[in-house]
């Protein structure tokens, strides 16, 4: 007869590698979509990673959280196709190359060719492709890896075109010179979301400068002088010293309140009047200065002193001269239209002088001001008679800053090698330096202020004027804001908050990308930029290329299997509808686009698969971090929403983080990072699966700590493997095999009954959670049934049904009971824990045949049986449970083992149901608390002291700021309010003019002891336990004592459950004596005894202490009976 496997110690990596080889045999992943191939699709998408680096522990968190609600809605009767895919191109690939190579990007094409160099990213990017396929396999994470999506194929990019040619067609691809953010370490310019990834701005201490602009004396500028040879000076501030060449005009707000203050410099001692913000004085100016007597004053004074000479607003400013700064590079359409004062919106009196420095090819503001006052920029010619800025792309200043020249405009560009000389200055400091010695300074200072860095290079990045594509997001800004109304998000808040608010404050998309390895724009234009086609397909392309062979631009058609990345593609001339040829646009486009591109370009839609793509967009589900909130969650929405007027998603978890224990971020800098592979191999994937989702919600920071594994294997694992072999044991020893299905309700007992209403219950209970996208309350929902109620409860009350007494429908309802909820256990905890889930469902179904699936994911997700749910009957057990669960702990705080019998618990009872409740669980309470007796009191405000504080963690949740009001109110309340609140399970209290409503779950609430008794409450539910013995209870759990020690003897013979004994025991203590003899029946009936003999001769006879006193017993085991 085939039995139920039996295990003495799970070994749960073991029984991921088991599992994970009965799957690949089996073909298990494929059948789950091939069997349901009718069935309703639910799709999702998978956020493609790049595989030049090595998976972390995080990594583990976020594919489990993929991967549940793909199995959950497999259960639920959906067909659900999930393609891997890889994000191949982009700066984390070049970097790492350039850095192999030992080059940087100025020597692609020197010292590399840009064929070669791209070979090279092309091998790189799948470095680690095996480990993190082995990883995904490894945590049961299940997700085509055999046909991945990847970015560099030319199928991808053709869809990408595609895209690319749709928003063109639209108008919504344009091309602009504007100030955008660039990093010199990587060459290249960032888009807005880029730049706002999780840790771009950083906390970093730059030099500051407070400049002094020469005000040029003439009829506008008369009111600002006194007298003929006065210097005055307009004070403008900056944290980037190194812009200060490039001034081109300074930005005052019309309607602030401007001063001209006299005093004399601190740095040179001169006489000089100084303009800035009236508000912004004593930022600049101590009070008890404008006192001093300036006849007094003597260079090198500390205090300096000041009078305050002039007021006016920033309107009679207005187009004032004053002299060039550093005059390096000037020309006369400078000298006649800039170095002067404009008008700027943004200007305030936050910080610095009210006065903005604006260097027009350094900051978009600037920028857009200097070009609304046809202010000209300061330029230089480069090699091609082209104007470029002072400073170059490699972060460096131009020869004609003569001081300056060749030096990088950042400290952070320069190596920690450069840095650590002795003699090494920043530039910004060389600057102040030399603005100080010149007279051109009038404070310098550190400053510390948040700033942006390159989202790959980590360093500081720079704004830049930049020939660029852009994506016009704006022109749909509106309904990109109301299209994400629609969403789920998880949480709530990083929908309507982080990403709600990055919609509001949306900014072109900035396309373009200077570098080699990548998606190359897809826009030829001719040398006047007049005439320009954007290429949509392979197809379109080698229609346009045979056109331009014809005309002679070209020498050959475009060859099969032509590879669209540079430098090939940039080989490429195309002819334009007037005959003039066109070359390709340089650029390559943001690797984002790519990313965000991949529910059409997995399936090279248009181009094929467009049924496939119809019924599998947009996705239903998608998860990632939360860093991807302005990365690919906006780049799928973008598109989406430009080209289909439609989201790209409906449902999204956006992950929180994965911290070390202490709560630091994970790196392999700190030494705190945790390698995976490691802690799959010690404690298997399905530990780690459920510690990560039952831990936290996936949306908050998590504080990995493995000793939280091995908390899970002990607490639910351990729980639940021991439940399943005490089911085996004895299913095995009754052959019981689920074939008599037919049996009587009347057979079932009250705990039958409960344990498969409560199944039901949070059957129905998990489904909900996994459909609303809440794993971490499923995964606990599962975990609390399966070790409170099942394995502490169910199992513990009814364990005598399973090993005493014949086989009986009775025993064989209890085995269906327990097979039951271990069965559906299995079905629910497989989404999370898949592994450990089909072990138990593949040992229960070894036997039973009941399923004729090959797989516990292959079933349907469990059924709600409405009619088995007893609500009535789960409330009075959850009295049971608790009151037991109260006696309990405080036997616990006395230190009164179980065994010993008590006499007495007393319960005020609040309302007649519950005392109706109690009275029908009474026996079991007793039994379970081995109390005497329960005695209900109605009223027992004269009985108990309570005490009630605040739950500040659901108080807070529910109601944020006011909870420094309602907890006072809660502090107060009295007796007879505490009795009312717990009868009726809610309290109101009225909160600025506002009544609001207290549920029990909001407070705490306990009771003091009274003399003799223990007390105890808890959901509204107060017990007192009697503490008191008497010689009859202490006998009575003495017999217990010797109960348990004789079980363990016989384990220790390795007795089977069956195996007869006769006992024998000498002792000199009486109480021992007398238990033995009082209670010899319920001795013998528990320990399989057939007799109990005092025998004071007992040589090999082993000796016990119980309670301090010494008891000898010898067992015998009976061999033959007649």
């Amino acid at each position: 007869m085939v039995k139920f496997p039996e295990y003495k110690q799970p070994n749960y990596p073991e029984i991921g590698k088991k599992i994970r080889a009965f799957w690949e045999k089996n073909n298990i992943f494929s059948k789950t979509i091939t069997d349901r191939a009718d069935a309703p699709s639910f799709t999702f998408f998978e956020g493609p990673p790049s595989a030049n680096g090595t998976p972390g522990i995080h990594h583990v968190m976020a594919r489990a959280v993929k991967d549940i609600f793909c199995r959950y809605k497999t259960q639920k009767g959906f067909q659900v196709k999930r393609k891997g895919g890889w994000d191949t191109h982009g700066l984390p690939v070049e970097l790492q190359v350039e850095k192999e190579l030992g080059i940087t990007k100025d020597d692609i094409g020197k010292k590399i060719s840009v064929a070669d160099y791209n070979k090279k990213c092309k091998t790189a990017v799948l470095k680690f492709k095996n480990e993190w396929d082995e990883l995904t396999r490894q945590i049961g994470y299940w997700v085509d890896l055999e046909t991945p999506y990847m970015t560099f194929n030319a199928n991808y990019i053709e869809s990408v075109w595609h895209l690319l040619k749709a928003l063109h067609e639209k108008d919504l691809l344009y091309k602009g010179y504007t100030v955008q953010p660039f990093s010199p370490a990587a060459g290249t310019g960032l888009s807005s979301h880029e730049l706002n990834q999780p840790g771009t701005y950083k906390i970093i201490k730059d030099t500051s400068v407070v400049a002094q602009f020469k005000v040029k004396r003439n009829r506008k500028s008369a009111f600002l002088f006194d007298h003929e040879n006065e210097d005055v000076r307009i004070l403008a501030w900056t944290t980037t010293p190194w812009t200060l060449p490039s001034n081109c005009a300074l930005a005052v707000g019309n309607n602030i309140q401007y001063v001209k203050i006299v005093t004399y410099n601190p740095y040179t001692y001169q006489l000089v009047s100084v303009i800035l913000a009236k508000k912004l004085i004593h930022n600049f100016f101590p009070k008890k200065a404008n006192k001093l007597d300036f006849n007094a004053y003597q260079a090198g004074d500390k205090i300096i002193p000041w009078k305050l000479a002039n007021e006016f607003i920033g309107k009679d400013l207005l187009e004032i001269r004053y002299q060039q700064l550093m005059p390096y590079v000037t020309n006369e359409l400078l000298e006649e239209n800039g170095f002067r004062v404009i008008p700027g919106d943004f200007v305030s009196t936050e910080d610095g002088t009210g006065v903005v420095h604006t260097a027009s090819v350094f900051g978009a503001d600037d920028f857009r001001i200097s070009q609304q006052n046809k202010v000209p920029a300061v330029m230089v010619l480069d090699d091609q008679g082209l104007e470029v800025p002072l400073v170059d792309r490699k972060g460096c200043f131009v020869s004609e800053v003569t001081d300056f020249a060749g030096r990088y405009v950042r400290e952070e560009y320069y190596s920690d090698a450069d840095r650590k000389e002795p003699d090494f200055k920043s530039t910004d400091v060389l600057i102040a330096i030399k603005l100080k010695e010149e007279n051109l300074a009038f404070k310098v200072e550190k400053y510390e202020h948040s700033y942006p860095h390159c989202w790959r290079t980590d360093k500081p990045i720079i704004y830049y004027p930049l020939d660029s594509w852009f994506i016009k997001t704006t022109a749909l800004k509106d309904r990109l804001v109301a299209l994400n109304n629609t969403i789920n998000w998880k949480p709530k808040t990083t929908g309507s908050g982080r990403f709600g608010n990055w919609l509001e404050n949306l900014v072109d998309w900035n396309l373009s990308r200077s570098r080699y390895w990548g998606t190359p724009l897809p826009i030829w234009i001719t040398k006047d930029k007049i005439e320009k086609k954007c290429i949509g397909s392979i197809a379109e392309l080698r229609t346009e290329v045979d056109l331009a062979v014809s005309a002679g631009f070209m020498s050959e058609s475009l060859p099969e299997n032509f590879d669209l990345h540079r430098p090939f593609v940039d080989n490429i001339i195309l002819i334009s509808a007037s005959g003039k040829p066109m070359h390709r646009e340089p650029d390559l486009i943001d690797v984002w686009f790519d990313s965000g591109a991949m529910p059409y370009a997995q399936w090279h839609y248009p181009f094929e698969n467009q049924a496939l793509f119809k019924s599998n967009y947009p996705a239903d589900f998608i998860a990632e971090g939360v860093d991807q909130t302005r990365g690919w969650f906006f780049t799928l929405h973008a598109i989406s929403s430009l080209l289909n007027d439609k989201v790209a998603f409906k449902n999204v978890i956006a992950n929180g983080l994965v911290l070390d224990k202490d709560g630091n971020k994970m790196s392999k800098r700190l030494g705190n990072a945790i390698n995976p592979f490691e802690i799959i191999k010690k404690y298997g994937p399905d530990a780690t699966r459920w510690y990560m989702i039952s831990n936290a919600n996936p949306w908050d920071n998590l504080k990995f700590d493995a000793n939280g594994i091995l908390d899970v294997q002990r607490k639910f694992f351990g729980t639940l493997a021991n439940t399943y072999s005490f089911f085996a044991l004895y299913a095995n020893l009754d052959e019981f095999n689920f074939k008599e299905t037919n049996l009587a309700v009347s057979e079932k007992t009250e705990s039958d009954l409960w344990i498969i209403s409560r199944l039901n219950s949070i059957a129905r209970e998990v489904d909900l959670y996994y459909d609303d996208y809440e794993p971490t309350k499923a995964a606990r929902t599962i975990q609390s049934f399966a070790v409170n109620d099942l394995s502490n409860w169910y199992v513990r009350l009814n364990r005598k049904r399973f090993w005493i007494g014949d086989y009986n429908p009775n025993k064989e309802v209890a085995y269906q009971t327990l097979y039951t909820c271990l069965n559906t256990i299995a079905q629910l905890m497989a989404p999370i824990a898949p592994f450990y889930a089909e072990k138990l469902f593949l040992d229960l179904n070894s036997v039973t045949k009941l399923s004729k699936n090959d797989s516990v994911h292959l079933t349907d997700f469990p059924a709600v049986n409405e009619l088995a749910i007893d609500h009535e009957l789960e409330a009075r057990m959850r009295l049971a449970q608790l009151a037991s669960s109260l006696v309990h702990s405080l036997r616990k705080k006395q230190k009164i083992k179980v065994r010993q019998p008590l006499n007495k618990i007393l319960i005020p009872v609040l309302s007649q149901a519950d005392r109706n409740r109690l009275k029908k669980v009474e026996e079991l309470i007793i039994q379970e608390t081995n109390v005497k007796t329960i005695e209900y009191i109605e009223d027992d405000t004269g009985i108990f002291i309570k005490k009630i504080k605040p739950n500040f963690r659901t108080l807070g949740l529910k109601f944020g700021p006011k909870l420094k009001v309602i907890t006072p109110k809660i502090n107060i309340l009295n007796q007879e309010d505490i009795a009312q609140f717990e009868s009726n399970g809610f309290f109101n209290i009225k909160v600025e003019g506002e009544m609001i409503e207290l549920q029990l779950t909001d407070v705490e609430i306990s009771s003091q002891d009274i003399p003799g008794w223990l007390v105890a409450s808890e959901d509204g539910l107060t017990v007192a336990l009697d503490i008191k013995l008497t010689d009859t209870l202490k006998k009575e759990g003495l017999s217990r004592d010797l109960v348990n020690r004789i079980q363990n003897l016989r384990k220790d013979k390795n007795l089977e459950v069956q195996d007869k004994i006769s006992i024998f025991y000498t002792t000199e203590d009486k109480l021992i004596k007398e238990a033995m003899e009082e209670h010899e029946q319920s001795i013998q009936r528990e320990t399989q005894a057939k007799t109990i003999q005092f025998d004071p001769n007992l040589p090999d006879g082993i000796s016990l202490d119980i309670n301090d006193s010494e008891i000898i017993i010898q067992l015998n085991v009976i061999t033959y009976e007649k």
